[in-house]
């Protein structure tokens, strides 16, 4: 091998001097044959990690090219501070300097932070233990951490990092935070308007000065994308009044010195309010534009809405979709005319082609199974795209209470113009949970409610449930099973097994039972989308069994008819849901009717009852709710109603405020210690009427399961001789509650007040509900 004028084969090469030496051609390295290499320096790197990096292997030719790019390689890795390429003969010697690896990461002075958070927030950015460190690498940390307090509004936050060697060439980084206090916002100013008062344009913001509920919701603290959906909503509420141009010219955000208090000026050009002149469409309406005019909600002599707009081409978009259609275009001309302030629309629209749904995915069901979403689907594979069986699938996969979500995509299949493919994204709940519900009274003291459920078993959408109330008077154990599926066309099942007793309270000083053990069965033929008939047939047996305390009503049923009871009922039954969700309904209707005839046995009677539950949305925060419910027996082929099948009312799910299933007619205890007191039997009608005001709670953000509401109840339950049966006789109460779908299962709470009531009704005035899930 030869060697040049300097003898470079033992000059040591980095970075800056491989750049030079190839500028240099007087200075190069001629080729040669490498011999060996070895490596140096090396302290937790493996050699293997390098050797793979190098451009060459032993028995390879070596030139300056080639070391030039094995360095380059080599800091490529992130893992060396200085490589250094040393030829002796015809051996390398790469010479490695390491960067020292992060051992520990700590943090001092947090509190508006968990340790987790903060350590997430570094990994995410590089730095975490094991890895690489650099004095770059700390800065990026601190900026990473100011960020993290900055979006918390805290802009005084300091950090200061604390870099400690230890051994094996590692460091303990400790980042020490002066937090500082969070940066209120103390004034926001909306500039140029004119049409609508401040007051009323800044209402409309989460963000604000603060308020009593601040402290929870912090809408005192600014933050850069809570200001952007604020200005979204201002830039809407004047769209849908008209005002055509309007924009937000700017927006300005102080900070004062102190880095305490801030203020936002927003600067606004309203702008002309428009009138819709006129509505007209041109393009390809698939023979059916007097079909697409109805669909328009722009109305000519009204003012401008953007909504309106928008409402249009969805619902022009959607009837498109029902056709096959599924990427038709729909763009709205806007002719303006700012003398007369009005504005004249054109729809444009192109349908394209029409297209067929060639494959069906579902993502998210880590539970369920596929076929019980599918089952559901009214959009088959291989079938055209229907935009109105897309929303009726959705609307039933979301109606099965399963998943807290339910989206639907479509994808243009690639090449292919008239196929597309549907994705269906779920996000399961906890479909198992072990419910406890609870209630205070002078009567029971604390009563006690269990019941372990579970929805969806093993994913398959089938129902199994044991309900227990292990009140210290009134107990029941019930498993009930339901297969919705119980044909492949769509028969359900419902199994239920029973046993229930009940004892008189503790200040009846009475010791007799009823005792009512049973079990039934009942198909549900689904008739149409909505609608579903139920049939099924039971056997129960009641038995009083007599002691001390037995009310009269009780006494003379026993007289009469014997202690044992047997009944063999009859059910027949409908239902209608159309509502957008089983989960968190906000529009559509319920209706349930039941009835239930007693043929054989020792009872004959019928038994119907009726639900309707409406759901009207004000917003799309607001929901306005009604349920009304009504119940009637009587007794058939002269014999009296049951009383053991008697109507009971009060308490959660019926008049809240009032005592559990307290309402309506009472009896006399004719012997023992109470001889004389009255208590309450139910009887065979009943009316129950509520209403409720539902918003999202504040807060609450993506969850819309935890909601607030304010509620009005009005009912009472009737006997078979009551002549008081009319509306001078209904309790009422009024409150607020809460209720959430939680991570450890649902809760429901109720504050009532009665507003009507009478001297004797037992009032508990707090109920409330909550769970466990699995």
């Amino acid at each position: 091998m030869k060697k040049n004028n300097f003898g470079l084969r033992g000059l040591s090469l980095s970075v800056l001097a491989t750049t030079l030496l190839s500028a240099l051609p007087a200075w190069a390295v001629d080729p040669f044959t490498l011999r060996d290499i070895r490596v140096e320096g090396l302290q937790r790197v493996e050699p293997g990690t390098v050797f793979a990096s190098l451009p060459f292997r032993i028995g390879d030719q070596y030139n300056d090219d080639k070391g030039s790019t094995a360095i380059r390689s080599l800091f490529g890795l992130g893992l060396f501070s200085d490589v250094r390429l040393q030829i002796n003969g015809d051996v390398l010697v790469v010479i490695v300097e390491e960067r020292p690896s992060v051992a520990d990461v700590s943090f001092s002075g947090i509190k508006e932070f968990e340790e987790d958070v903060l350590k997430k927030a570094l990994r995410d950015i590089g730095l975490t233990e094991g890895r690489p460190f650099d004095k770059a690498l700390a800065d990026r940390a601190e900026q990473e951490l100011k960020r993290q307090y900055i979006n918390r509004s805290m802009y005084a936050a300091q950090v200061v990092t604390t870099v400690t060697p230890s051994e094996r060439n590692r460091v303990n980084l400790n980042f020490s935070v002066v937090e500082g206090d969070v940066a209120k916002i103390r004034e926001i100013r909306i500039v140029g308007n004119q049409a609508f008062s401040e007051s009323t344009l800044r209402n409309l913001f989460d963000l604000d000065t603060g308020g009593w509920l601040s402290w929870y919701t912090k809408s005192d603290r600014y933050a850069r994308a809570k200001l952007n959906a604020d200005l979204e909503t201002l830039r809407s509420y004047y769209l849908t009044r008209g005002y055509l141009e309007f924009r937000i010219d700017s927006t300005q955000v102080a900070i004062s010195p102190e880095k305490e208090d801030m203020s936002i000026t927003i600067n606004i050009t309203e702008g002309d309010r428009y009138v819709v002149k006129s509505v007209a469409l041109e393009g390809e309406y698939l023979g059916r534009e007097e079909e697409f005019k109805s669909l328009v909600t722009l109305r000519a002599g009204e003012a401008y809405n953007a909504e309106d707009e928008a409402s249009t081409i969805k619902a022009f978009t959607d009837y498109f979709g029902a056709f096959g259609y599924a990427f038709a275009q729909v763009e709205p001309a806007r002719d303006i005319d700012r003398v007369n302030k009005q504005v004249s629309f054109v729809f444009r629209s192109q349908p394209a082609r029409r297209v067929y749904v060639r494959r069906i995915n579902i993502e998210g069901n880590n539970r369920t199974r596929d076929e019980v979403i599918r089952r559901e689907f009214r959009q088959l594979e291989s079938a055209w795209y229907d935009s109105d069986r897309i929303r009726l699938s959705r609307d039933r996969v979301d109606r099965l209470g399963f998943f807290t979500s339910v989206e639907v995509g479509t994808q243009q299949v690639p090449g292919v113009p008239d196929q597309v493919d549907m994705t269906i994204t779920v996000v399961e709940k906890p479909t198992g949970n072990l419910t406890l519900g609870a209630g205070y009274s002078q009567s029971e003291k604390l009563s006690i409610i269990a019941g372990i459920k579970q929805e969806n078993v093993f994913g398959s959408g089938n129902y199994l449930g044991i309900d227990i109330n292990t009140s210290e008077f009134n107990r029941q154990v019930i498993v009930s099973t339901v297969d919705p599926y119980f044909t492949a066309d769509g028969i359900s099942r419902s199994l239920d097994v029973y046993y229930r007793t009940t004892t008189p309270y503790t200040e009846q000083g009475g010791d007799y039972r009823l005792v009512t053990p049973g079990a039934s069965v009942k198909f549900g033929v689904p008739f149409s989308e909505q609608d579903t008939i139920y049939f099924g047939i039971g056997a129960e047996q009641t038995k009083i069994e007599p002691g001390n305390g037995l009310p009269e009503a009780y006494q003379t049923y026993s007289d009469t008819f014997g202690a044992s009871s047997t009944s063999v009922p009859l059910t027949i039954g409908w239902a209608r849901d159309g509502r957008d969700s089983a989960l968190v309904p906000t529009q559509g209707r319920l209706q349930r009717f039941n009835t239930e005839l007693g043929v054989a046995g020792d009872t004959r009677y019928v038994k119907a009852n009726y639900q309707l539950q409406q759901y009207y949305p004000l917003s799309k925060q607001y929901t306005l709710a009604f349920n009304a419910e009504v119940g009637y027996g009587k007794g058939l082929g002269g014999r009296p109603y049951p009383i053991f099948k008697n109507f009971y009312g009060g308490g959660l799910g019926s008049v809240r405020g009032f005592d559990q299933g307290t309402l309506g007619p009472t009896s006399t205890i004719l012997s023992g210690i109470s001889a004389g007191q009255v208590v309450n039997i139910g009887g065979n009608r009943s009316l129950a009427l509520n209403a409720e005001f539902i918003a999202p709670f504040p807060g609450a953000g993506n969850d819309r399961t935890l909601r607030m509401f304010a509620f009005v109840d009005v009912g009472n339950v009737y006997g078979e001789n009551d002549t008081r049966a009319n509306a001078n006789d209904l309790r009422a109460s009024v409150g607020v509650g809460l209720s959430w779908i939680s991570p450890v299962g649902p809760l429901r709470f109720a504050l009532a007040n009665p507003i009507r009531k009478f001297p004797g009704d037992r009032i508990q005035k707090f109920q409330f509900q909550i769970g466990t899930s699995f």
